[in-house]
């Protein structure tokens, strides 16, 4: 483990706050006055039997958060990649059960009471934050389908009484600009109208330094884009209220944000670039065209809740849209399907002309031949500044219709109860586009005829349909002094259908020789319509004890769970001959359908407050077993690409989780905490080499400290200001890890005369170190009107890395770089 001169001191800072406490600020405040919707009903916080990170109003204000990415870097045991691959693409763990790229999201997200479906607004800024809550463990019970490792609830401002507003603006370095501002507007005594809007624009943190490039493609994640917000609330009656709210988000960013790195050891004895630790690589960037990403969405609620005296009656219909595209450099270079292109033989002649030098391992020869067979061939890698990588564009877009209605009782007594039931319906296409790159540029279709300027080579688009319903209920009943059993109870039934919209008939020009269907799959015969039914009753039973007003005891028992689902159909047909053959024998198992996960988690914990309230305490362990762990899987072969959802048979999770704050004196308080989650996963059918590792996406550990003032000068002025410090542990990304693995090298290489075991992959380098961050702002605030602030976040400038996908069966890993220092001036205007 590498501990750079940032991470020591970054680790002296958390062990010098956790002097005074022990996670993060308001984020694991256990006081008894902050309500919560953790059991999607108002309640405090001290009486809720399950561990829920809170970030209450004044954190969410002193440390400027505007979306999901800020937010739960305060909690620990709660990691997060976005925008990695594209703007919308986001996925949370949370105590090692992580989400699955084109799968469904591993957490529910609640926005003000409404439940939201489509992963893609995970990251959206859906109005101005007044409280962010993190509920941990599996809670299929309350929230239902995708609530494996917990849920998210979100809480932005309502229109007020009076007339009122803020405006904030922010300059940072990488050309960096932010505003928001934010109008309510009442109305009528019972009805107010509020409208808020974010902007943000950034040239990014990493460059394109290749020869030979568009306009515009010297960034690599740039960001353009904002979103606006409406909603009205009225009180039409004394018992009848209603909520509507909608949005729409546009943005344009880059895409894409990943270097190759080799996992070849046996061939590191020739040239050392073909083993490297991702956690020292020098990303650089050379592609010939720019990363492009957009994404377009819409979303609109209407809620209404009535008091029907016994119980409260309410009901919501939602609807979201998305549509996320990219469009970005190839991958395949490696495998020659471009070769004889007269486009890929005149770039390569061309930059070797000029002395071009690609990134290490790669080598640019007079000819695109490979070096293994040509001596003045080349060894070319994804993304590159020839058109011998071809070309990617991608396309998904997704349409939900939810509708949902609950009766929550309004007892104050012994017995409390909620029922209800719910309808969902989603319309979901996901196409992924292989071109030819001619030199002229991306054609943004996921098909183009073969005498366009960028014919399509390769293309998966198929279209899914979901219907879903459920139905629930829960019972709490305080059954002795201070003792309470909570038994809670979901029945999730969800029918999916998978169409794909390749036609048969279309044929490419290069890839596997060519005259080949565009989807690979279909070589070995056609693919049929799908339709599958999956449902499953999802339990939740927790005892409270509530030892005093200021301490609760409690534990819990309760199941998660996602439906199962289809890849792109022909993955299976796909695999199995690119690599389960007698040359390379992988021993993959990888399906055209995927099986629905599980998980099963016990919990037990305390939390409290002493000093009257100044001193705050939680304390949890759980062990959680996850079956049929959905995860996804990336390839790249013979075939072009491939991206695939497989299931980990079986992975055991078991952790710790500690934390406090302490208000040292009026403005000024501190706190600290940590996570430490161990996993194996046990079985895995789809890689049987992997049994013994870590679950995915997991770190080991996060340690969060910081501190917090606001301290008066003046009867107008305030010194405000803050430090936060974030420890997060080694993290594996992928099931591959420590074994070996078979490649298309192992094929490749006797062909040149070369052993065969050269070709052999280990993951070992992929493993991501432990890394320090540290953010800190300060300013000051005149009266309720002025609030400026300078801020830097990362303040070390720790080269992290974001995420690391291996390819196991191409020899290598696709890294992302995590973001480097920034640092800026915001201010903020309120009347």
């Amino acid at each position: 483990m590498r501990i750079s001169s940032s991470h020591l001191a970054g680790t002296a800072l958390a062990l010098v706050l956790t002097a005074f406490a022990a996670a993060p600020a308001a984020a694991q405040d256990a006081g008894g006055d902050i309500v919560v919707t953790a059991r999607r009903v108002a309640e405090n916080l001290l009486d809720v039997p399950m561990s829920v990170g809170v970030l209450t109003s004044e954190t969410i204000t002193s440390a400027n958060i505007v979306d999901t990415q800020e937010a739960v870097k305060f909690i620990p045991g709660v990691t997060i990649v976005t925008g990695t691959a594209e703007v919308g693409d986001t996925q949370i763990n949370i105590r090692g059960v992580n989400g699955s790229r084109d799968a469904e999201s591993n957490v529910a997200l609640v926005v003000d009471g409404v439940q939201v479906n489509n992963i893609n607004f995970l990251n959206m800024p859906m109005g101005t934050l007044t409280q962010f809550e993190v509920v941990k463990g599996p809670q299929g019970a309350y929230y239902g389908r995708n609530a494996t490792a917990g849920a998210i609830n979100i809480t932005t401002a309502k229109p007020g009484k009076e007339l009122g507003g803020s405006a904030q603006v922010g300059v940072a370095n990488h050309g960096t600009f932010t505003g928001r501002a934010e109008i309510s507007v009442p109305l009528s005594p019972d009805t107010g109208f509020l409208v808020n809007g974010f902007y943000r624009n950034s040239n990014g943190f990493f460059q394109n330094d290749g020869p030979i490039i568009g306009p515009g493609a010297n960034t690599i994640d740039n960001y353009d884009g904002g979103n606006i917000n409406i909603r009205l609330v009225s009180q039409i009656t004394d018992k009848l209220e209603i909520d509507i709210k909608g949005g729409y988000s546009s943005l344009t960013s880059g895409s894409i944000n990943y270097n190759v790195v080799f996992n070849l050891p046996n061939f590191a004895g020739i040239n050392p670039a073909f083993n490297l630790d991702v956690n020292d690589q020098d990303f650089y960037y050379d592609s010939n065209y720019p990363t492009w990403g957009k994404q377009t969405a819409w979303i609109g609620s209407a809620k209404a809740s009535y008091d029907l005296d016994f119980a409260n009656l309410v009901g919501y219909v939602a609807y979201t849209s998305s549509d996320a595209q990219l469009a970005a450099d190839g991958t395949v270079a490696a495998f020659g399907f471009f070769n004889g292109t007269s486009q890929c033989q005149a770039t390569v002649a061309s930059l070797h002309a000029q002395g071009y030098k690609p990134q290490t391992p790669q080598t640019l020869g007079s000819v695109p031949t490979n070096v293994l067979f040509d001596p003045n061939g080349s060894l070319l890698s994804a993304f590159g500044a020839t058109t011998c990588d071809g070309t990617q564009y991608q396309k998904r877009t997704e349409n939900d219709f939810s509708i949902d209605v609950r009766m929550i009782s309004n007892s104050t007594g012994a017995f409390k109860w909620t029922a209800g039931g719910t309808y969902l319906n989603i319309n979901r296409n996901t196409g992924v586009n292989v071109g030819w790159d001619k030199g002229l540029g991306i054609t943004r279709n996921l098909y183009n005829s073969p005498t366009s300027t960028n014919p399509t080579e390769q293309l998966s688009n198929d279209e899914f349909t979901t219907n879903a319903f459920a139905l629930f209920g829960t019972v709490d009943w305080e059954f002795a002094h201070n003792v309470t059993l909570a038994v809670a109870l979901r029945y999730d039934n969800e029918s999916r259908d998978v169409h794909n919209l390749v036609d048969p008939a279309w044929r490419n020009q290069w890839i596997n020789g060519g005259n080949q269907p565009l989807n690979p799959g279909l070589i070995f015969g056609p693919l049929v319509d799908k339709s599958q039914t999956y449902d499953k009753l999802q339990p939740k039973i927790s005892l409270t004890w509530n030892a005093s007003d200021d301490w609760t005891v409690y534990g819990n028992w309760g199941i998660g769970w996602k439906a199962g689902g289809f890849n792109n159909q022909g993955s299976k047909a796909t695999i199995d001959a690119a690599f389960n053959n007698p040359l390379i024998n992988a021993g993959l198992n990888i399906y055209d359908d995927y099986q629905p996960e599980t998980s099963s988690a016990f919990e037990v914990g305390v939390k409290g407050q002493a000093l009257d309230g100044r001193l705050t305490l939680t304390a949890a362990g759980y062990i959680n077993n996850v079956t049929d762990m959905q995860f996804f899987e990336f390839f790249v072969g013979s075939f072009g690409i491939l991206r695939v959802v497989s299931n980990i048979d079986k992975v055991n999770i078991k952790g710790f989780e500690a934390g406090a704050t302490f208000k040292i004196l009026p403005g000024w308080s501190m706190y600290a905490g940590g996570n430490y989650n161990d996993s194996e996963i046990t079985e895995n059918n789809a890689r049987p080499r992997t049994v013994g590792g870590k679950s995915p996406y997991t770190s080991l550990y996060t340690i969060n400290a910081g501190t917090d003032w606001n301290v008066p000068v003046n009867d107008k002025f305030n010194f405000v200001g803050r430090a936060d410090l974030r420890v997060t542990g080694p993290t594996w990304f992928s099931t591959a890890q420590t074994a070996d693995y078979a490649t298309v090298f192992n094929a490749i290489l006797p062909l040149a005369g070369l052993p065969a075991f050269l070709g052999t992959a280990n993951y070992t380098n992929s493993e991501r170190d432990t890394f320090t961050t540290v953010d800190v702002r300060a300013g000051f605030t005149y009266g309720n009107a002025w609030r400026v602030e300078g801020w830097a976040t990362n303040l070390f400038n720790a080269h992290t890395i974001a995420e690391v996908l291996p390819a196991p069966e191409f020899g290598g890993s696709f890294a992302s770089p995590g973001a480097r220092q920034a640092f800026g001036l915001d201010v903020t205007f309120s009347f």
